[in-house]
């Protein structure tokens, strides 16, 4: 596929692109991105251990849990648009992530386990629940298992393999090239420069080409997901866990889910979490879902509208 054999031609320029400059700068941008998330996580220690989150806004809680490379901080933007709306968004790392521990069982269900922790340890007794990409199956694990501690539930592009096939298949060349790219973080930031369009296209599985069509403040927020994925070695552990159960047959009960909930997805999402939308909603009782014609995985030139619909729907639905 011509954009993944772009990558690979990429990964070999590097040696071409001026060492002595690449690397200064390389350096200068991984100090800037531990700078970035220096002091704004805090750290508690759970049953599985340490857990990594962060607190932004003000106004009723809502928990957003991050995607696949994300962290607290992707969470929190994520969620800027309904924090600017009223709300106080907690935002957690799940396991792999950031200050996040590792545990042997990184499963959704063990996850999801360990936020009623975090919850207990704010003082929380119950608030809506929304995950982003692998982040939904943590979420959909918490409404489920923890319906006292969650009134509302909102899975936004799921990744979720219920058809025993996984939605997402890459070529052999498709996995070097990702491969090579999750596994440096040196090569990471070289693509991410050279390449954006094309790690837009191959890691966030969006369009590039929508970038040209959208607002400048969501071709901002497209690049800070993507710049945000950076350092990958602070995330390659959740990276693997999440390809693994986001691939793997889903052993969620979705039928069983009795909270209010709402599903967000893109047509054109290249992860394929339309159609898992759509099996989603039949299979969880009264959900109600929203399909938007283009935006791809990260919803692009959608967030206003994707904000607009959660918050609606969080005060629409009551918290009974």
């Amino acid at each position: 596929m011509t954009t993944r054999r772009t990558l690979l031609l990429g990964l070999g320029g590097l040696a071409l692109a001026g060492g002595g400059f690449a690397a200064g700068a390389f350096r200068e941008a991984r100090m800037q991105a531990d700078s970035r998330l220096f002091g704004q996580g805090t750290v508690i220690e759970t049953g599985a251990g340490p857990l990594e989150y962060a607190v932004a806004g003000d106004g009723p809680p809502l928990m957003m849990i991050h995607g696949t490379g994300g962290g607290f901080d992707q969470g929190l933007l994520f969620a800027s648009g309904l924090r600017r709306s009223g709300f106080r968004i907690v935002a957690p790392s799940r396991f792999g992530y950031l200050g996040s521990a590792f545990p042997e069982d990184a499963s959704p269900v063990h996850q999801a386990d360990t936020l009623v922790t975090l919850l207990d340890h704010l003082g929380i007794d119950r608030l809506p629940v929304a995950g982003g990409s692998a982040g939904a199956l943590t979420a959909a694990e918490f409404a489920l298992r923890h319906p006292d501690r969650c009134s509302h539930l909102v899975l936004i592009v799921p990744a979720a393999n219920l058809t025993d096939r996984d939605p997402v298949e890459f070529t052999a060349l498709q996995r070097l090239a990702v491969a090579a790219v999750l596994g440096s973080d040196f090569a990471f930031w070289s693509l991410s420069r050279l390449a954006p369009g094309q790690m837009i296209r191959t890691l966030l599985a969006t369009d590039p080409d929508l970038l040209n069509r959208v607002p400048e403040a969501e071709r901002l927020r497209a690049r800070t997901i993507l710049d945000q994925i950076f350092p990958i070695s602070r995330k390659i552990d959740g990276l693997r866990t999440d390809g693994f159960w986001a691939g793997a047959p889903s052993p969620t009960d979705y039928e069983r889910i009795t909270v209010p909930t709402l599903i967000l997805s893109c047509e054109d999402d290249l992860f394929g979490t339309a159609d898992t939308a759509r099996l989603l909603a039949d299979r969880i009782p009264d959900a109600r879902l929203i399909l938007y014609p283009d935006g791809g995985h990260i919803w692009l030139g959608h967030d206003d509208a994707l904000t607009r619909e959660i918050a609606d729907f969080v005060s629409q639905t009551g918290r009974s």
